[in-house]
């Protein structure tokens, strides 16, 4: 299987900067956005397998992205990924079609995990 491509979408550029490093090291093809419209115009340009998102972010929130993106691109996996979330936003986000919503700071192995759940199915 070729290597899962990942984008990373997040504002807190030394946050995304070194979780994409750290993911590199664990076989992930990662790719970086610090904001939702970077991100929007990314995915239009190359495929990737699952979105890891920010839901705090200036300009486009991450649930705007997320449902922009799930209109245009359904088969991206999304993982929320914020330090700002709540029950509610839990609950919006996987109303509008994320596969998993996680709390900053995260496990990195935790989401690894999950970004190959993603993809696999497993």
């Amino acid at each position: 299987m070729d290597r899962i491509k990942v984008i990373l979408v997040d504002d807190e550029e030394e946050y995304v900067t070194t979780l994409s490093e750290r993911m590199h090291i664990r076989g992930l093809e990662t790719h970086i956005a610090l904001d939702g419209e970077k991100a929007l115009e990314m995915v239009k340009e190359q495929p990737f397998d699952v979105m890891v998102l920010d839901l705090k972010m200036p300009g486009i929130d991450g649930i705007s992205v997320l449902k922009h993106l799930k209109k245009s691109h359904p088969k991206i996996k999304v993982i929320i990924v914020t330090g700002h979330g709540s029950d509610l936003e839990r609950d919006r986000s996987y109303r509008h079609g994320a596969f998993m919503y996680m709390q900053k700071p995260v496990d990195l192995d935790e989401l690894t995990k999950h970004i190959q759940k993603a993809c696999t199915g497993a």
